[in-house]
């Protein structure tokens, strides 16, 4: 497997870590679910040249994650909005931010809380299956082949113990 032909794999986590798989992206994805839209924002919080940042502003929007929207005419300016596709990656940052919180937080705790609109209710980010609700675990799930799998290359199993 090469990494600059992930994004051709029959896997879908090859395929994702091709568009997201590089500490600077994760970075500037979370600092747009924090609301930073503008160049200079990310450039600031981040510490990142302008030559990654612009590069990776770039991968993002040509894969269809942020939209690059003009806030001022002159002269050009322009900001970065998550799209759908970019709003779907919230349970990925949420997933990492989980486990920063529970391996790697330290004495102080959390760095930053989170507030579920809806009941007010601060929460742990968890994932549950979308048929019974229950959180899932990762020695609770069996994988299959799919529609999109290539034939030979993919595996049954699950985390208690891979089969091929």
């Amino acid at each position: 497997m090469r990494w600059r032909e992930l994004d051709r794999e029959a896997c879908s986590v090859a395929r994702t870590v091709a568009v997201i798989g590089d500490r600077w992206t994760l970075l500037v994805l979370r600092d747009c679910f924090l609301g930073v839209r503008r160049f200079e924002e990310f450039q600031a919080r981040l510490g990142i040249t302008r030559h990654v940042l612009a590069d990776r502003l770039r991968k993002l929007v040509k894969a269809g994650v942020l939209r690059k929207v003009a806030y001022e005419r002159r002269p050009l300016r322009h900001e970065y909005r998550l799209t759908d596709k970019g709003l779907d990656l919230y349970p990925v940052l949420m997933a990492i931010v989980h486990f920063g919180d529970v391996h790697l937080a330290g004495r102080r705790g959390r760095p930053l809380l989170h507030r579920h609109k809806a009941c007010g209710k601060l929460f742990d980010p968890v994932t549950v299956c979308s048929e019974c609700g229950e959180p899932l675990h990762a020695r609770a799930v069996h994988v299959h082949p799919g529609p999109g799998a290539r034939r030979g290359e993919c595996i049954e199993g699950g985390a208690d113990g891979w089969t091929g």
